[in-house]
């Protein structure tokens, strides 16, 4: 990992993080965390980065901060069906294999979205399995939720959106699944219907730990556009934890630039960016 050297306590920040997070912070996004943290550095009074580290390590803030400088240095970027390939293999293959391998009994699909920021991807899940049900498949679901970011699971929560972020979930859907604002102080903005709130849950978690507190029989988990920012040690030790929490026969889906990293004894490829438990 390239080290940060401004200051003395540049490389014992950037080691803290990476061992709290997994994220790993070269000296050339300096820049880019200085910004993210300009909120805090302001906050309790630093000048500047180098005063900002100074007040976590040397004058006894670091526990107090730590959580909040987690939150802004943590990536939120999120789309209603981003990689939407995932979504039409959930659909097309993984339910209907689900079908068959419970019937004359209906399945009751886990699907764990282990980075779920501000919940679209969790919410996009909910939405293409209630299609699925209502053209006549016979199942039930539960979705997870997690992130790191306790901010961000506020907002999956809330499952408050812009008309710019929904702007891809199709017009009939948004119709169906979604809910206009009434009042004028949350105009612009729809919430997804309690029916399908009712179907995802949300909870804290870092996958950085050693343990989850994740069921061990999820059919699929979604952990895409996260082990990009991992160092290779750790991205094998989250994949490793992530299939310890998949049933035989269930899927891995990472994001399409995160294909090549995933490597595990008990993992088959199905596609690019999706493997399956053997």
């Amino acid at each position: 990992m390239n080290q940060m050297l401004r200051c003395p306590h540049d490389q014992r920040f950037s080691d803290l993080i990476r061992s709290r997070t997994g994220i790993q912070l070269p000296v050339h996004r300096r820049q880019m965390i200085e910004s993210r943290l300009r909120p805090r550095i302001a906050a309790v009074g630093a000048t500047g980065f180098d005063g900002y580290l100074a007040r976590l390590f040397d004058d006894g803030l670091l526990e107090e901060e730590l959580p909040l400088v987690i939150d802004l240095l943590t990536t939120n970027k999120t789309d209603f069906y981003r990689e939407s390939v995932h979504f039409d293999v959930l659909v097309r293959e993984i339910v209907p294999e689900a079908i068959r391998r419970t019937s004359p009994h209906a399945p009751r699909l886990k699907i764990w979205s282990a980075a779920s920021s501000e919940g679209a991807e969790a919410y996009t899940t909910a939405i293409v399995l209630a299609e699925a049900q209502r053209s006549g498949q016979r199942f039930s679901f539960a979705i997870l939720g997690t992130d790191i970011s306790r901010r961000m699971l506020e907002r999956a929560q809330r499952a408050i959106y812009s008309t710019e972020q929904l702007a891809p979930v199709p017009a009939e859907l948004r119709a169906r699944y979604t809910m206009k604002a009434r009042t004028p102080t949350h105009a612009g903005t729809a919430r997804i219907v309690p029916e399908l709130r009712d179907r995802v849950q949300f909870m804290h978690l870092n996958l950085m730990d050693q343990t989850y507190a994740v069921d061990r029989d999820v059919d699929v988990i979604f952990l895409r556009n996260v082990l990009i920012y991992f160092g290779a040690e750790d991205q094998a030790a989250v994949v490793s934890r992530m299939v310890s929490h998949l049933r035989p026969g269930g899927y891995l889906m990472v994001g399409h630039s995160e294909s090549m990293v995933v490597s595990h004894p008990h993992l088959t490829q199905h596609s690019p960016s999706i493997f399956r438990k053997t």
